[in-house]
């Protein structure tokens, strides 16, 4: 699969038509929040579409302790992804191709790699590229006498997070912001953000919320919402089941979806990802719930209640990427033909560091249905619908399927791995006839020869991290820098 570096980038403008547009004002300290249409000014489309006046703020997530062993030394957004990606890759692509170039990243747990990566792949340098008005910046969970008693707390939820480093949005530099749009770093999806925005402003609303329709077989694992007929949210349900999930079926024809796709999806799920008009977020946030920690709980219930909360539908491919097993699942569905999300995209494509390696080198393989990312090195091996990531190397008699191994961070030369095997130690990779099933293996993994990884005994949780392994939803998972003895059977 091909991959593209941080070159050039595409921004959306509007014709010069105008329109009615609704305002949305905010009376600090009183909780109303009121939507008029008396005397609304005319706005223009350039206006409406212009994205020098959103900022993005990314959050960088709490400890990932479901997708541990993955998250053990990286943050959630740094966790790899396609053969030659991060996750964090995703929401910054789509801000870059939708125009918006003023970006926060909110981090805390384990972010040295994530903080790396950002450094190398999106250093707008002197802003030359954007006009000078570009900028990616990390913003790092600081612990300030103000924060709390004690200032002993770090970031204690979404909103609290952008609350510690609201005080930027009244900076010089942002003082032509006008919304600020909230995502998350562990979503994989495309997605122009400025056609969010925009339906934001054309209605009036206060905050948006991103949403997915969501059929009954699904409905009660994500938070739901309740929507009038003009979209506007009016109710929240956190994973409702039975007579409340009921309650919560709405016709999502209103949203832009067909009478029969309507039908099949009677439910609309929160994204995780807002636009807030900056005026509403630093009131709500400061004023009228300065001790509401989460966005999703306790702000946009509450905010919904006084404030126009409006619903936009995003009705493509989305995953949350929050578990062991729907970090593998999605990887693996990449491999599909035709795969429901590509990197890959001549228009809209999925950024990532450059990192200058050769080609793969594949003799004498048999590859199906996988992608084989770059600096990789297969010798008469086998390889059906996995993700060999950057310098992966599988020796001869291999045998891997439905497996992800995430590469490595350096070569060994050759006369490296002689004297590794001579000394009875393991290089890098997969060894020989090794035979890899339902399996993830991490960072620089060194797998000796004639290892049987396959979960014979279809263990679902298992920690063994003693041995280098561990085990989650019947997924393998060997660990970074870990090695697996030659010969081991799991």
């Amino acid at each position: 699969m091909e991959k593209r570096c941080l070159s050039t980038t595409k921004g959306m403008r509007g014709n010069r038509r105008t329109r009615r547009a609704v305002l949305t004002t905010c009376k600090g300290g009183e909780g109303v929040h009121a939507a008029t249409l008396a005397e609304a000014p005319t706005v223009s489309e350039e206006a409406l579409g212009n994205p020098k006046s959103v900022s993005a703020v990314i959050l960088g997530g709490g400890a990932g302790t479901r997708l541990y062993p993955l998250t053990k030394s990286r943050a959630k957004p740094a966790v790899p992804i396609g053969g030659a990606y991060r996750l964090i890759d995703v929401p910054m692509s789509n801000c870059i191709n939708s125009g918006i170039k003023k970006i926060y990243i909110l981090t805390q747990f384990n972010s040295t790699s994530l903080n790396r990566h950002l450094a190398k792949t999106y250093n707008f340098g002197s802003g030359i590229r954007f006009g000078g008005a570009g900028f990616v910046e990390v913003l790092a969970a600081t612990q300030t006498p103000e924060s709390t008693p004690g200032g002993k707390d770090w970031f204690r939820g979404t909103a609290d997070a952008v609350r510690q480093y609201s005080w930027l949005f009244t900076d010089i530099k942002n003082k032509d912001i006008e919304d600020v749009l909230i995502l998350s770093g562990d979503h994989l999806y495309r997605m122009d953000y400025m056609d969010f925005v925009r339906k934001h402003r054309e209605s009036g609303a206060g905050i948006t919320v991103g949403c997915l329709p969501i059929d009954h077989s699904r409905a009660s694992d994500f938070g739901l919402m309740k929507i009038d007929d003009t979209g506007r949210i009016i109710e929240f349900a956190e994973k409702p089941k039975g007579d409340a999930l009921e309650a919560m079926k709405v016709d999502t024809s209103i949203l832009g979806l067909s009478r029969e796709e309507a039908n099949l999806s009677p439910f609309i799920a929160s994204m995780g990802i807002y636009v807030f008009k900056k005026s509403v977020l630093l009131d709500l946030l400061m004023k009228e719930f300065p001790l509401a920690l989460d966005f999703g709980s306790e702000i946009l219930p509450a905010a919904s209640k006084t404030c126009k909360v409006q619903a936009y539908l995003f009705n493509d491919y989305w995953e949350d990427i929050g578990t062991i097993k729907s970090f593998f699942d999605a990887n693996l569905a990449l491999t599909q033909q035709p795969p429901r999300f590509e990197f890959y995209d001549p228009d809209n494509p999925i950024y990532t560091s450059p990192r200058f390696l050769p080609p793969a080198q594949i003799k004498k393989s048999h590859v199906v249905d996988s992608i084989i990312s770059h600096g990789c090195f297969l010798q008469e091996c086998s390889v059906e619908h996995s993700i060999i990531g950057l310098r992966s190397r599988v020796e001869k008699g291999a045998d891997i399927k439905d497996t992800m191994l995430i590469g490595a961070d350096y070569y060994e030369s050759k006369e490296q791995r002689i004297r590794l095997l001579e000394a009875g130690q393991v290089p890098i990779g997969v060894g020989q006839n090794c035979v890899l099933r339902n399996c993830i293996a991490d960072k620089n993994a060194r797998i000796g020869k004639d290892c049987v990884i396959v979960n014979k005994d279809g263990v679902e949780e298992a920690n063994r991290e003693d041995e280098g392994l561990y085990i989650r939803s019947g997924i393998v998972t060997v660990l970074r820098n870990a090695t697996v003895l030659p010969g081991t059977v799991i």
